[in-house]
């Protein structure tokens, strides 16, 4: 019982977590940044200054407005398709132990499968435009978020289960009082990788064919050999990524804590 009671106050504790400790890992990249940019020269890599410098004037001059709104809708459409395709198969896969046991080698393989390759079919099924990233966005991020609630599924305490039966629940009601709180805490972390890599998908996507989106800027400003352009967007990506990225995993282990005392 001590035990128990100690692991949450050591886990708000940890350093890993703390604001200050963030801050000083920011400081440490910028200084190394600072470091590689005088060793190299600002010719191959910008520095930190005009870096975030070029961020922001084309933040300030709305260069950047329509490019962002476009690659957070598809981001967006692609990650709430990603998140209930994921999460209702995966469910429904845990269920049923047979198909999950079908499904689960399939599923690793077709993730293993390098993602660009599948991108002429997504042309051919979508064309070009919104709906073919947001396609190739959820095909990065739907397999991970399905597995995880499979896996989250399947460890269900049969008790559980056993009592949703006694109280004679409809298939509908086990999913959302019985299935569902039980499995949040690793759905969770399916949806915390699902994100980044929906994400990745998305923009990958852009690159391929769009004329608008954070990917096509990166793409053109790679064609154009323009360094501190590049330079400027990874850094927002990576910035953006990095902030909700810490966020998710603060939650995430937040619930594991209060799974772990339930």
């Amino acid at each position: 019982m001590s035990q128990a009671v100690a692991s949450p106050s050591t886990h708000q504790q940890d350093p890993a977590l703390s604001p200050l400790a963030y801050a000083g890992f920011v400081l440490a990249l910028l200084g190394v940044w600072h470091v590689l940019t005088l060793w190299v020269g600002r010719d191959v890599l910008p520095g930190p200054g005009e870096t975030l410098g070029r961020l922001w004037h084309m933040l300030s001059t709305g260069s950047l407005n329509k490019h962002l709104i476009e690659t957070f809708s598809a981001f967006g459409m692609a990650l709430v398709i990603a998140v209930i395709i994921g999460v209702l198969s995966g469910a429904i896969l845990g269920a049923h132990r047979l198909s999950g046991e079908v499904a689960e080698p399939m599923l690793v393989a077709l993730y293993s499968i390098p993602k660009v390759t599948l991108y002429p079919i997504m042309l051919l099924l979508f064309g070009l435009g919104m709906a073919a990233k947001v396609a190739f966005g959820v095909i990065h991020g739907v397999i991970p978020i399905c597995i995880f609630t499979m896996s989250a599924v399947r460890a269900i305490p049969k008790k559980y289960i056993r009592a949703g039966q006694a109280m004679q629940l409809t298939p509908n009601q086990m999913f959302w009082k019985i299935y569902m709180p039980a499995c949040i805490p690793e759905v969770f972390s399916g949806l915390r990788i699902g994100f980044s890599l929906t994400l990745l998908g998305t923009l990958i996507g852009e690159m391929f064919a769009s004329q608008r989106g954070i990917g096509h800027l990166l793409l053109q400003a790679m064609e154009n050999s323009n360094l501190l352009d590049i330079t400027a967007l990874v850094v927002m990506l990576v910035t953006l990524a990095a902030f909700v990225g810490f966020t998710l995993l603060s939650i995430d282990r937040r619930l594991a804590s209060r799974a772990a005392l339930a």
